[in-house]
């Protein structure tokens, strides 16, 4: 019987738990989430307000200069940083009508010349206060820490800016552990009557926000927070979901584009569904290149050719649908669950080993390291707490951001096409149209090519092997935004600076620093 699929890993660069999950060690269960060592170069700097710059906010539309000539206050948090809250319009066609607030972490400098570089992480649902709080040392050179104050922020309806709310931890358990047979009639009006009822509770305790989370309105609260930290143009460094956010404020202020680097990039112009069937081929080239290097390390479950090691895999997932497998903690290992751990150490090549380990586990019977894998992806911590609504979020916003198709003939269609393009986890990938069919909000976007008019050079990086926004995917953005250069990776994994090597930190690096991008289509 075939389990819930886990809700489909699109846009998402998972922040900081899987992009430097590398120094994670597997011992039945996942370390902490505090992988970096936090603190910062120089330790906060500001604990005033920020006088804001007369002309930033006479160049904002009249309605809106009230949030752009805002007074800031900068006050020390988090051992060695400085955090402040922005506050921004709940909804922009009516400024007036109230406000939420924004809440940002700030590393200062240690010789600010360049200005601030504004850094999102991904998702759509993932936290630049705590990616920066926990990451900006590993994931940022030094050399840019030291020009630029790096500020982490998190958007609208996440974790502390004005949160989708839906359900409790224990809920969040529970959802997690049911499973539906989605290629049933039955299995999968069971889905859709809970999705509904998840909807509703999301919008008794949300409240009116869950219905302006959308990405358009994320892009103008990020020129706010370009005023309420006194830049004239936006720095900005934004990995995977966070190159949409990108391209969609340079299309909206390209006026006001500094130096902007889009990594893991994301095609605005694809729908809901291409969006899956690209992301769904690229997983299965990933597995092939995972079962690849795994046949030729020491304690691979897996064995024969790639082909008969990726079968190996497929009869594991099999095997979970047919009986969930135990836990050491008692907890039941779901099929859905099991590919939620498998997909997670696929993001990034470094996490291999970790999935060797678990998948030989899962061999012998014990889900316990598949588990382990799956909790961190979904925040879960070890007293059974959840420390971020990432998952509410990344359904509210991409319920915002694109129509979907959910009736039963077309999902089902969805299904099988998902299947050819990856036999191991297409299952796994469809129905996700059936996520927004009872939102309370529709969609207030279409898809199309975006458009860049600015006469600032964007810089969007692509990994060959990227299992979360395909390659493809790097080449079209660079196309539509005209005035931008592609540098690429050959490698695997979700998105490349910060965890690739010296070529693409030296690409980047000069850009941020020297304002040059490296040569159109240079690759590393």
């Amino acid at each position: 019987m075939k389990s819930a699929r886990p809700l489909p890993a699109r846009f998402r660069s998972w922040a900081v738990g899987v992009r430097a999950a590398g120094a994670m060690a597997l011992v039945l269960a996942v370390a902490s989430c505090s992988l970096f060592g936090g603190g910062g170069d120089g330790g906060p700097k500001s604990a005033s307000p920020v006088q804001p710059d007369p002309a930033i906010a006479a160049a904002a539309p009249a309605e809106l200069r009230g949030f752009y000539s805002q007074h800031v206050d900068w006050t020390p948090c988090e051992a060695n940083f400085s955090c402040a809250k922005i506050k921004v319009p709940l909804d922009y066609s009516k400024p007036d009508g109230g406000s939420i607030e924004i809440a940002a972490l700030k590393l200062s400098a240690k010789d600010r010349k360049m200005g601030s570089l504004l850094v999102n992480p991904g998702g759509p649902g993932g936290s630049g206060y705590d990616f920066v709080k926990d990451g900006a040392t590993t994931n940022i050179s030094e050399n840019v820490r030291a020009k630029y104050d790096v500020v982490g922020f998190d958007p609208r309806g996440v974790k502390r800016s004005a949160p989708v709310t839906c359900l409790t931890d224990q809920e969040r358990d529970e959802a997690r552990a049911k499973s539906y047979a989605l290629d049933t009639d039955a299995g999968l009006e069971a889905a859709l009557a809970d999705n509904k009822v998840v909807a509703a509770e999301c919008a008794e305790k949300t409240g009116p926000v869950l219905g302006h989370v959308d990405t358009v309105s994320a892009a103008k609260d990020l020129d706010i927070l370009r005023a309420a930290v006194n830049d004239t143009k936006l720095n900005y460094l934004g990995y995977s979901y966070g190159t949409f956010l990108g391209s969609t404020y340079a299309s909206l202020f390209p006026d006001n584009v500094g130096r902007m680097v889009l990594d893991g990039a994301i095609d605005p112009s694809l729908s809901y569904e291409e969006l899956t069937s690209g992301q769904a081929k690229a997983f299965e080239k990933a597995i092939s290149a995972y079962a690849a290097n795994c046949l030729q390390n020491s304690g691979c479950p897996l064995s024969g050719s790639t082909e008969n090691a990726v079968q190996q895999i497929r009869d594991l997932i099999k095997a979970a649908e047919a009986s969930p497998l135990p836990s050491k903690g008692g907890r039941q290992v779901s099929a859905s669950t099991f590919v939620s751990g498998f997909i997670l150490p696929l993001y990034n090549d470094k996490n291999w080993p970790l999935l060797t380990g678990a998948l030989g586990q899962a061999a012998a019977g014990d889900g316990s390291g598949l588990l382990a894998l799956a909790d961190f992806g979904a925040d879960r911590q070890a007293n059974g707490s959840y420390s971020s609504n990432s998952t509410f979020a990344f359904n509210a916003i991409n319920c915002l951001d694109y129509p979907t198709v959910s009736d039963t003939a077309a999902m089902r269609a969805e299904d099988q096409q998902l299947r050819q393009l990856s036999p191991t986890l297409g299952y796994y990938f469809a129905y996700g149209g059936g996520n927004c069919q009872d939102w309370p909000y529709k969609s207030v976007r279409t898809p199309a090519p975006v458009e860049y008019k600015g006469s600032a050079q964007i810089l969007v990086v692509g990994t060959t092997g990227d299992p979360a926004t395909p390659y493809e995917w790097a080449g079209a953005l660079r196309k539509q935004l005209g005035n931008a250069s592609l540098l690429t990776w050959k490698g695997e994994g979700h998105t490349a600076y910060g965890r690739s090597n010296s070529c693409i930190t030296n690409g980047v690096d000069g850009y941020l620093l020297d304002g040059k991008a490296p040569a159109d289509n240079t690759i590393c």
